[in-house]
């Protein structure tokens, strides 16, 4: 039986009041903790004016304020709007100005809503406690969430979802999320994947232990301290705790870890065979989507081992590989990813500031890959950062699995840059000199790679050159490397090599110190 999400709070709190909801830095809430004030802050938020279909922009640090404002939100039927609170002020502006949101959570004082100013209230607000905790009138959200997305094109835009704010208690709860579980939040709420499984875990009646960042050591030990069934993790999450731990130590603080998610980008097929021998096969999934939810794939880790570096065969809707030209790519050829949603089922999304790329009634998230002869899915890169190197797509995602294998490598990012000297001219450096890259780049591309490292360690160029011979292809290697003391990688595991591009294109333009 169907239910507003914001019911559903309620009844698990009724039926188990003591049971532990959420945890953060601040302390335990019972699910009648939980239950209790998020009525009261439901109120504080009607008495702002928010209503039914209402979005709620949250712009929190992670802890259970960005939880009790989704929560919240669901109880008066608004929308939950997760937004990073780390947004340069310019992009924050242009997604609220695109949302229009009745209030924001997490407010700062040069918010505006297009036209108007934004009702607001700081992250550290507390409703009073003259305000009611008791239930409210039951309300349905006409769209249980409204993410965001477009930072990697600098387009931001708001994905608003096609589902209602209901679930249904006797369902099996998804994602193989246990009833009554315990689950470790380890990413930023702001991140779709995260902020789904931390919310469909607290209405599968979930322990929810969010943490305040990302550690890799730390996340170890609260899986172990909570005895946690479950985990999500992006690639570059596995990658840390790989670097900062040992197979057994893994095998002792996540012994009570029965299922172990990642998605949200490429896994390097080393990195993945890794953790499946840490865990076992049969506790390692992975999927494939986008926050549209036109369609997605399904892996465990027995497949996988089967058709390693595979994201899946497809559980949701449709998907086709193309070509340039709108023709089905054969089995095996990398083309662009096209999906459909189920045949005859309502839309799963609109947007709000930007228009789906689509042929037809197939749509692009702007993914490349393959699909293989049984149907499984092979993810390659996003199609605006391939490079193309003789004729040849070049896939950073590719060059970015290999370097981080190396163990003096903390993040990297591959991207293009023209050539000093244009095409034909010479590479950055001899092979010998500071570059240590190859000698001789491309003949017919003003193209290059050039590879930006934040390192936790000492190696050399030539070093690094010498280790991706080994797994790369020559016009694959990097011509150029750059050091960096900075993460490459945001919170969600994502890099926006665009903007890394274009900043290292300003700099080149720069009129050098003492030039006319």
């Amino acid at each position: 039986m169907m239910i507003s999400m914001g019911r559903a709070v309620t009844m698990l709190a009724q039926a188990r009041p003591d049971a532990p909801a959420l945890t953060d830095d601040a302390g335990v809430l019972t699910r009648s903790e939980l239950d209790r004030r998020t009525n009261r802050l439901a109120r504080a938020y009607q008495e702002r004016g928010v209503r039914r279909g209402d979005f709620v922009t949250i712009a929190l640090p992670n802890g259970r304020g960005f939880l009790e404002a989704a929560i919240a939100s669901w109880k008066l039927g608004a929308v939950p709007q997760p937004l990073s609170h780390r947004l340069p002020p310019a992009e924050r502006d242009e997604i609220i100005a695109l949302a229009r949101p009745a209030l924001v959570v997490g407010a700062q004082g040069s918010d505006r809503s297009s036209d108007r100013s934004c009702e607001g209230l700081p992250a550290t607000y507390e409703p009073p406690p003259s305000l009611s905790d008791g239930a409210l009138p039951d309300v349905i959200a006409p769209h249980w969430r409204a993410p965001t997305s477009g930072g990697s094109t600098g387009r931001p835009k708001l994905i608003v979802s096609g589902a209602p704010g209901v679930v249904d208690l006797e369902a099996p709860p998804p994602y193989n999320l246990r009833r009554d579980g315990v689950q470790v939040v380890a990413g930023p709420l702001f991140h779709t994947a995260f902020f789904t499984l931390a919310l469909q875990g607290l209405l599968a009646g979930n322990h929810v232990v969010v943490m305040s960042a990302f550690d890799a050591r730390q996340t170890l030990s609260l899986v172990d301290r909570h005895g946690a069934d479950f985990l999500l993790l992006v690639p570059s999450m596995m990658h840390a705790i790989w670097r900062v731990t040992s197979p057994a130590r893994v095998a002792s603080q996540l012994a009570s870890l029965q299922t172990l998610w990642h998605m949200s980008a490429p896994c390097p097929t080393w990195l993945k065979a890794t953790w499946i021998d840490w865990l076992g096969a049969h506790r390692v999934f992975e999927s494939y989507s986008g926050s549209e939810r036109q369609a997605a794939t399904r892996i465990t880790g027995e497949e996988w081992l089967l058709h390693p570096g595979s994201v899946g065969r497809v559980v949701l809707g449709e998907m086709r590989v193309l070509d340039e030209d709108g023709a089905e790519c054969p089995r095996g050829r990398v083309g662009e990813i096209f999906m459909r949603r189920p045949v005859g089922s309502p839309p799963t999304y609109h947007y709000v500031g930007a228009v789906p790329r689509a042929r037809g009634e197939w749509e692009s998230l702007g993914d490349m890959g393959h699909m293989d002869l049984d149907g499984y899915v092979y993810l390659a890169d996003r199609r605006a950062d391939v490079i193309e190197i003789r004729g040849t797509k070049v896939f950073p995602a590719h060059i970015e699995g290999c370097l981080e294998e190396h163990p003096a490598i903390r993040s990297c990012a591959a991207i293009s840059l023209p050539r000093p000297d244009g095409p034909g001219g010479p590479a950055d450096g001899p092979a010998d000199g500071p570059a240590g890259g190859p000698a001789d780049g491309p003949a017919d591309s003003d193209e290059q790679v050039h590879a930006i490292v934040q390192l936790d360690g000492e190696v050399t160029d030539a070093e690094l050159t010498a280790f991706l011979a080994r797994r790369l292809a020559p016009h694959e290697l990097p011509a150029s490397y750059e050091r960096v003391t900075e993460a490459l990688r945001d919170e969600a595991g994502k890099s926006r090599r665009s903007a890394l591009r274009a900043s290292r294109l300003a700099a080149r333009n720069q009129p050098r110190s003492g030039a006319r």
